[in-house]
Formats: C-alpha cells, sequence, structure tokens
C-alpha cells in the first residue's frame, strides 16, 4: 500500500523509518518532511494543517492511508477532509481531537468515564486563579487549556510564577487548568483506537525539562527510553482497563469516535495511577524510543485502526532490546530557538552498531548542507540488550555530532539504569 505522512518532526521521521520496514508498504511519501526524511522518501512542500492541501496531495499520491503526525493538522480537521473524500486516515477528527487541544474538554470526559486523574478547576481570570490554586496549594500546576506543543506547562512552588503564567495565558485569549500535584514517577503509554477496540504498544518514559535532574523549563521532550523494567506487573492491562478503553467508549458515546492513537501520559502516584494528560497522537521523542522496538508492520496495524478493524490484530512482536533516545536540541531552546546552524557528523553517528539518527528541525541549505531549522534538530537513538548498554550506543552517537551551540541531557534514564525510580508527573506530556 502507499502511505502519505504529514508532519516535519522527528516522530514523523520515525514513522517513515518504521514504515519503509513493512514488507507490506510499497510507498512512503511525506509533508512536509526534513531533511532527513526528505533522504528516504519523496516530500512535499504543503501546509500540513491546510485540510484541502493534504487532501488533494492525498488523492494525487493515490494513498491508502494517511497517517497525521502532529496536533495542529488535527484540531484543523485535516482528518475530517481525508475522511470525507474517503481516504482511509489514522488521526483522530477534530471533534475527537478535543482529547488534547482542550485539557478542560479532557477533563470532562474523564469525569463522565470515571477515569482517574486529577483534581481540577478551569480558570478564565486572575482571581480565578487565584482561588484555584490556594485550593490545591504547593507546588502549583498551571496549564494553557489550549495546544501548547508540550510547553505550555508550569509547575512550580513560586505562587507568583503560577499566576504569570496563568495571566500570560489570559492575555492571549485561553483559559487555564489549574491541577493538583501529583507525585511518582511518569509514564507514556500510546494506545492505538480505530473507535471501538484498543491496542496498547509499549510503555515509555520521556524527560520535558530541559536540564538534567529535571531543571529549567518544560520543552517538547528530551530523551525517552523503552521499555520500563520497573513498570508494576499488570501496568498495562490496567491503563486499558481503567483509562484508555473507558475514554474510547465515551467518546464513541458522544457521537465523536476517536481514530488514531491515544497517548495517555500517566502519573504512578501513591494513590494510584492517574492520567497527567492526553495527546491526540504519537509523542514526541516516546516514538522514536517505542518504534525502534516494534517488529510487528507498522502499516498494517495503523490501516487496521482507520478501517476499524483492530480486533482482527493478534499479539505484537517487541524486539527485547531497550530502546533510548536523547535530543539534541538548538541554542536557545525552548525559548526563542536559534536556526541556520550546520549540522555535522550525522554519517559518522548512524554508522555505529546500534544506532540511527531521527531529523526534526533540519532543513538543506543553499549550498545542500543540513541545518537546524527548529528547537529540536535531532534524536539519536541507541538499541542495546539492556538500559545501559542502550544509553552508552545513544550517546556516543551523540557526542559525535557537531552542531554550535546544541542542547542535550546527559541524564536520559541514567536513574532507572541504576535501580531508581523517580521523578514528579504534573508534567506535560
Amino acid at each position: 500500500m502507499k502511505v502519505l505522512v504529514i508532519g516535519p518532526g522527528g516522530r514523523e521521521h520515525a514513522i517513515v523509518r518504521s514504515l519503509l520496514a513493512d514488507p507490506y508498504v510499497s510507498e512512503v511519501h511525506a509533508a512536509p518532511g526534513n531533511a532527513g526524511i526528505a533522504q528516504v522518501v519523496p516530500v512535499h512542500s504543503i501546509d500540513a494543517s491546510d485540510p484541502a492541501a493534504v487532501t488533494a496531495l492525498a488523492e494525487r499520491l493515490a494513498s491508502d492511508l494517511v497517517v497525521i503526525g502532529p496536533e495542529a493538522p488535527l484540531a484543523a480537521g485535516v482528518a475530517d477532509a481525508l475522511a470525507s473524500a474517503g481516504i482511509p486516515v489514522f488521526g483522530p477528527s477534530r471533534a475527537a481531537a478535543q482529547l488534547e487541544a482542550s485539557k478542560a474538554f479532557a477533563k470532562q470526559v474523564m469525569a463522565a468515564a470515571n477515569v482517574p486523574t486529577a483534581m481540577a478547576r478551569v480558570a478564565v481570570s486572575a482571581a480565578e486563579a487565584a482561588e484555584a490554586l490556594d485550593t490545591f496549594g504547593a507546588p502549583y500546576v498551571v496549564k494553557d487549556d489550549g495546544l501548547a506543543a508540550g510547553k505550555g506547562v508550569v509547575v512550580t512552588s513560586s505562587r507568583d510564577e503560577a499566576l504569570a503564567h496563568a495571566q500570560t495565558c489570559f492575555d492571549a485569549g485561553g483559559s487555564v487548568v489549574i491541577e493538583e500535584f501529583l507525585d511518582g514517577p511518569e509514564v507514556s503509554l500510546f494506545v492505538l483506537s480505530d473507535g471501538h477496540n484498543v491496542l496498547p504498544l509499549a510503555p515509555a518514559q520521556d524527560f520535558k525539562r530541559i536540564y538534567d535532574d529535571d531543571a529549567g523549563p518544560n520543552t517538547g521532550g528530551m530523551g525517552a527510553y523503552s521499555p520500563l523494567e520497573w513498570a508494576p506487573a499488570g501496568l498495562v492491562e490496567e491503563v486499558i482497563e481503567r483509562v484508555a478503553q473507558p475514554t474510547i467508549d465515551e467518546m464513541a458515546h458522544r457521537g465523536a469516535p476517536f481514530t488514531g492513537v491515544l497517548y495517555c501520559g500517566l502519573a504512578l502516584t501513591s494513590r494510584g495511577v492517574r492520567v497527567v494528560e492526553f495527546n491526540a497522537r504519537f509523542g514526541d521523542p516516546e516514538t522514536q524510543a517505542v518504534l525502534a522496538r516494534l517488529k510487528t508492520p507498522l502499516g498494517g496495524l495503523l490501516m487496521a485502526a482507520a478501517k476499524g478493524e483492530l480486533d482482527r490484530i493478534n499479539d505484537l512482536a517487541w524486539s527485547r532490546q531497550t530502546a533510548v533516545a536523547v535530543v539534541l536540541a538548538s541554542a536557545n531552546y525552548p525559548d526563542t530557538p536559534r536556526t541556520g546552524d550546520r549540522v555535522r557528523g550525522l554519517k559518522k553517528a548512524s554508522a555505529l552498531e546500534g544506532v540511527h539518527v531521527l531529523h526534526a528541525g533540519t532543513s538543506l541549505s543553499e549550498e545542500g548542507k543540513v541545518v537546524s531549522s527548529g528547537g529540536r534538530v535531532l534524536a539519536v537513538v541507541g538499541l542495546g540488550d539492556d538500559l545501559v548498554e542502550a544509553r552508552s550506543k545513544a550517546y556516543d552517537g551523540v557526542g559525535l555530532l557537531d552542531l554550535e551551540g546544541g542542547q542535550f541531557r546527559t541524564d536520559i534514564g541514567l536513574k532507572a539504569a541504576r535501580g531508581e525510580v523517580f521523578g514528579s508527573a504534573s508534567k506535560e506530556a
């Protein structure tokens, strides 16, 4: 089958890479793609959030399946346009994507479905925000209600900082969700859905803050690893039973069936599993680590979800290896990322055994050289027999890359490799 992948980032590069390994996939295209994706499949320069443009491209390419990567095209209704044209699409409708586009909506759905999550209040004014902050106390958790590309959350012990973030959202015409702080390690679980049936992938853990030891502001994600050897037995089954299936059932009940991947951002608290938040698409950079281990052909899975046939899929096959993804970000990320810097060492890093490099914010200069074009530039994925070996390979790859002002965390998976379960979970996934 012919597959069109929509999006420009590392998640999309990982998806393209997995689709190319699927013997049933004959052709892969991407739009708009990036410099790395363009090295392996044809790319098309269109606005990924323009429903008409995406549909026209899919029709011209005679695509059998369209896979939508980022959240913005989903919120713009790209999946709706494709479905109306009779083109199978992996990605939820605009109505179903509200699970990510509005945190307040997601809280309503979770309440209706009895899904365990943090207590929360929606605030539309400074007075309401102050009251909510005082109700829950420190640490304070303030989330932009709309799409924020993984960076709309402030978790702080400073009430003034929390109020300032809320005011920034109000000034932009938005609202905020203020929650109780959730203790315990965080887990990311992707659950495929065809609108009724669900199928989980392997859990992962990501690292949102820019600096080691979870310091600094939230980013879109600085690295991830999978599987989680420390995760409690039966965790995936519990999440399916208490979180994913009830949510999918509630969306179907509301007349907005969810087709695509439900990203469950979870906290393993002292009171049990709690949902931190939902995303309506594959998370980045967890996708890079999870798909590196998936042995079941990806194209067939995504097509089954698009066609409402996930119940026909048998158990998934996974590599026994561990995958670690380390993100190389540009100077000044996540505030005002510097772009246009030359990226060197790509061939050397990719030549390492058990290592592959996925492009995110890259493009080609006029001279045909790879340069940075976004905040997160690359993800280096290492595969090893255990977490220690996978980390070593990933960081060996990072060490061969050269990006002026480039930033990366040195502790992706480190504490887990030492046998320490850690982390606080009121972070945006």
